[in-house]
């Protein structure tokens, strides 16, 4: 069974930093891509960065040079990582944050919050 769960997201002052974790347990063979998507109030899912099976980026034009995705790969598939710095955060930024994993399937966290608020 793939699990993934998010963590790092919270409270922030405009201009603050923060850094979103997600680890990915389970057997998962062959990651395609990893990637987070936002969700800000009253707005639809979008793509946030993405991360490629080769270390290939892209990120939205509304984050780049603020945000980094990076990622870890397990030696076993039991356990893979991908992460998200966000520096020089603006309220704009505020959304549920989601982590996701294609590896043939569409694998999907459940969600942290970020708030970006003075």
């Amino acid at each position: 069974q793939v699990q993934l769960v998010e963590s790092g997201g919270g409270l922030v002052q405009p201009g603050g930093s923060l850094r979103l974790s997600c680890v990915v347990s389970g057997s998962i063979f062959s990651i395609n891509a990893m990637a987070w998507y936002r969700q800000p109030p009253g707005k639809e899912r979008e793509l946030v960065a993405q991360i490629t099976g080769i270390g290939e980026t892209n990120y939205a034009d509304s984050v780049k040079g603020r945000f980094t995705i990076s990622r870890d790969i397990a030696r076993t598939p039991l356990k893979n990582a991908v992460y998200l710095q966000m520096n020089s955060l603006k309220p704009e930024d505020t959304a549920v944050y989601y982590c996701n994993v294609v590896a043939g399937h569409s694998y999907w966290g459940q969600g942290t919050q970020v708030v970006v608020s003075s």
